[in-house]
Formats: structure tokens, sequence, C-alpha cells
């Protein structure tokens, strides 16, 4: 195999993440401009220079240009690098904050952007659903990979819910009070998180 050869899984990563990235960055400029209902996949296509095709093999609904980011995928990789020695809950904090701490300016406000997004727009939040759905089987087979157990191991599961469950919970209030500031939503999902680690006690 030749250099060239074994650099090519790499280079086609990020072509892939290129793509992708330029897809959800033409959405998101389309619906500020024209707003999201007027706005169609064919336009999203098109000012992204792909075609409606490539645009469903990255998203599979319009919904999700705005429900799958690469901020899930970043706490992800924090969590697969966090020590094997820490717990599941505080290597799942340990994620977040590491995540939160490597967030850019732009990252930032395409959070703000998505998330006002889901608040205003019914369909959207009736995705979220699945999205959410989804984001638990994700973090299940990452914590099934930890503690050395299969993806639908009931107690894995049960504590993916709960982590989910905590973010649900504890991110609602600070959202329907206006406040989509990325620093108060994750100190606020940090809180719930070091209640369920110390067992809830209330």
């Amino acid at each position: 195999m030749t250099t060239h050869d074994a650099d090519q899984p790499g280079l086609r990563e990020r072509k892939k993440a290129r793509t992708r990235a330029s897809i959800r960055e033409h959405a998101l400029r389309l619906f500020r401009e024209q707003g999201y209902a007027a706005t169609r996949v064919e336009q999203i296509a098109e000012a992204a220079e792909v075609s409606p095709a490539t645009f469903y093999r990255y998203f599979p609904t319009k919904e999700d240009v705005v429900l799958q980011d690469d901020l899930d995928v970043l706490t992800l990789d924090a969590l697969e690098a966090q020590p094997p020695g820490l717990s599941p809950l505080a290597a799942v904090r340990a994620a977040v904050a590491a995540a939160r701490a490597g967030f850019t300016e732009e990252e930032r406000e395409r959070f703000r952007q998505t998330t006002e997004l889901t608040l205003a727009v019914p369909e959207v939040r009736a995705r979220a659903l699945d999205e959410f759905a989804r984001s638990i089987d994700v973090m299940a087979a990452v914590l099934a990979r930890r503690v050395r157990r299969k993806p639908d191991d009931a107690a894995v599961r049960a504590l993916a819910g709960a982590i989910f469950g905590v973010i649900l919970a504890t991110t609602l209030p600070v959202l329907e009070r206006g406040e989509i500031d990325l620093d108060t939503i994750f100190a606020s999902v940090d809180g719930g998180l070091a209640q369920l680690e110390a067992g809830f006690r209330l």
C-alpha cells in the first residue's frame, strides 16, 4: 500500500465533513433569509452545490440539518478520550466540560441559531424526539465500550437514558426563559449530572 493510498480514508472523511458543514451553513443562511418553511431542500442543495440526493445522504430530513450538528460529535469524541479509570458519569461530566471549552465562536453562534429554530418550528421540535432516541443509542454504545458491556445491556441503556433525561430536564427551563447561552446551558447540565452522580439525594 502506498502512502497516498493510506491517506485516502482520511481525505475522504475530511471531504465528507466539509460537504456536511457546507450544507448546514447554507441551510441556516437560507432559513435566516427566507424562513424555515419557505426554504426547500432543493434550494439548500443548489446553494451548497450538491444534488438533493447528496443532501439526503448527509441529512435524512430537512429538520435534521437543524438537529444534527458537530457539537454532539465533539462531546462524544471527548467522552471516548476520557481515562478508563473514571466512572461513567464522571467521564461524561469531564467530556461535557472539555467539549464546552473547545467550542469556537462560530459553533456558539450556530448553537444559538439551531436552538432558536428548534424552539420555534413545530416540525423541528417533533423531529427532535427521534433525534433524542438516536442520541440515547449513541451514548449507550460509547458507555458500553467503557464498561465492557453490550450497548443493549439494560443498565447501560438506563444510564444513557438518565443522562439525556437530565440534559432535557435542565436545559428546557433555561431555553424557555429565552437564555440561549452555551455557558448557562452547560452549567445547568453539569449541575444536573452532578446530582445524578451523587445518587439524586434530595
